[in-house]
């Protein structure tokens, strides 16, 4: 049987995709119309089935993606010039919406193997974090993680060494449950510590001299980064002056975990007296933090444990076709199981608003939805950036032309299943099934937000190739064409091309997915990205970011 060349995505839709370079004059069939090309198509374009006169709708996924800028003839290549942006309105929940789940009767005892917190969260690593609560104490962060990476097996080596390293010696020869460390001076050791996936540092700019907004929601994040079930216990140091206090900080954490169950450690330099002192003092109690973080071992949990993230960045034109639709399935897979996944990007849901809304399980919900939305979109409007200006380049290269073009298959990482909740960056997930979280479509400020949210992985598609980690999630790559895959290996974990050469369909691709995430969740297989040290955290001020 002869793989097809173009593909239309619904039934209402007025243009079809190309899934190969077409040249012109190419007679193609379709639905049992046959038609000629004008032009020439490059694989991920879009060519009309139709004349299109100016002002005209282009449909695609069966919503509106754009108008005609100028007559299009039948079997003409759209392009920026010729088709201009456009989505269709949304309102209240104008339809009711039922939902048939799917079998995931395979899946239903399988377990992974994870780090089971006292809050009943199941983290996928176990992290000790290491961060400020203002951007003047990078500096210093940056002195504990020369003094610890090296020394315990984690980087590099500089100051501050030699307090780890008699620490250090104490505990090997304490006769405790501490494991020999044999080594020749200034040799790198093993890792000291074997259930410590690591000591991450994160730095940003924030935390003072923005808006105070911005810096409750600073806290807001940090605090989620603390929660996170892929964390054993934190670092927090803070100059004391700063907007970001120590009290909002502990505020926020008490909203996520009334009983604050994890040990965080906090060091506030400006009562401290000397820097060294402080640093000091931060060493030896991070220390022992460690040593109790190392007694955490992995055992079985059930996916409804799972909690991830559906992020794209780099798309192209096969991305709402391939990848996105297959995560899609995962998404619906972990909601029927009880697990939990959060869609993102809200300036790349314009168009498919309405059947978002139609899908939240209640008013409440989708009012919520409704108002983050238009109070988003005004933000974007009020500084001269509206949604219509997300695509980036190198999307319009790859044949995603407007944003609702991008939007529309960008949504499609959040399957079908009902959208259970709606949060406000930066909340922390409460709902089991979908949810919809307030984020821009910025890859890495997007993916440090739903992380902050409690996603213990990450599912990321991309078709041009996005080098995107996090510090304590894994980021799972997935590539939306094979070309990709073969040019940038390093960095893709999985490839959904399959979809596209037709030797693969979205469910089996689903369920391979779904087998690679219990393998990295379980810590038995790491992510390109974790390989790479991908550790990328950028917190998002609500000032616009698209």
């Amino acid at each position: 049987m002869t793989h097809p060349k173009t593909i239309q995505l619904d039934p209402r839709d007025n243009v079809l995709v190309a899934l190969a370079d077409l040249p012109s004059d190419e007679r193609i069939v379709n639905a049992g119309v046959t038609r000629t090309l004008t032009t020439a198509i490059p694989a991920k374009h879009k060519f009309a089935t139709r004349d299109f006169a100016i002002g005209e709708e282009i449909v695609m996924y069966g919503v509106t993606v754009g108008r005609a800028r100028e007559p299009i003839p039948q079997g003409g290549l759209l392009t920026t010039q010729n088709v201009v942006h456009d989505a269709a309105g949304f309102q209240a929940k104008d339809a009711s919406y039922s939902w048939e789940a799917p079998d995931v009767t395979r899946w239903a005892g399988r377990t992974f193997n994870g780090y089971h917190r006292e809050d009943g969260q199941v983290g996928t690593r176990n992290y000790w974090l290491v961060l400020p609560l203002v951007f003047c104490e990078n500096r210093n962060v940056d002195a504990l993680r020369e003094a610890f990476e090296e020394e315990l097996g984690y980087g590099r080596p500089k100051q501050y060494r030699q307090q780890v390293r008699a620490l250090l010696q104490e505990y090997t020869s304490s006769g405790s449950d501490a494991p020999s460390a044999a080594r020749e001076s200034g040799d790198s050791p093993e890792r000291i510590f074997p259930n410590v996936d690591g000591i991450k540092f994160l730095l940003h700019q924030g935390g003072c001299g923005g808006t105070r907004d911005d810096s409750r929601a600073l806290c807001g994040l940090l605090a989620g980064y603390i929660h996170h079930p892929n964390v054993a216990g934190a670092t927090v140091l803070s100059l004391g002056c700063q907007n970001a206090q120590v009290s909002d900080l502990l505020e926020e954490l008490k909203l996520r975990d009334p009983s604050l169950s994890k040990p965080v450690l906090i060091f506030d330099q400006q009562k401290s007296g000397l820097e060294s002192t402080m640093l000091s003092n931060a060493i030896r109690e991070t220390f022992q933090g460690l040593v109790k973080a190392n007694r955490i071992e992995r055992k079985p949990a059930l996916l409804t444990k799972l909690t991830v993230g559906l992020k794209c960045g780099g798309s192209d034109g096969f991305s709402g076709i391939s990848a996105n639709p297959s995560i899609g399935r995962v998404s619906d897979m972990l909601a029927a199981l009880g697990g939990r996944s959060l869609l993102s990007e809200f300036p790349e849901l314009c168009g498919v608003e309405q059947s978002l809304i139609n899908r939240c399980v209640d008013d409440r919900t989708s009012d919520r939805f409704i108002q983050l939305m238009r109070s988003y979109a005004a933000r974007a409007k009020a500084v001269h950036s509206g949604f219509e200006m997300n695509p980036s380049p190198g999307n319009i290269r790859d044949g995603l032309l407007t944003d609702a073009m991008k939007s529309a298959g960008a949504a499609r990482k959040g399957g079908t299943s009902p959208v259970n909740d709606v949060l406000d960056y930066p909340e922390y997930i409460r709902s089991q099934g979908l949810s919809l979280l307030c984020t821009p479509g910025n890859d890495v400020e997007c993916v440090t937000a739903q992380v902050g949210a409690g996603a213990n992985i990450v599912l990321f598609t991309t078709g041009l190739g996005t080098p995107t980690g996090n510090p304590i999630t894994p980021v799972i790559k997935l590539a939306t064409n094979t070309k990709l895959t073969e040019r940038m290996s390093d960095i893709i974990d999985i490839d959904t091309g399959a979809i596209i050469e037709g030797e693969s369909t979205i469910d089996q691709m689903g369920d391979a997915i779904l087998e690679l995430i219990i393998g990295v969740a379980s810590g038995q297989q790491h992510t390109k990205a974790e390989t790479l040290r991908q550790d990328d955290f950028i917190p998002w001020k609500r000032g616009v970011s698209l």
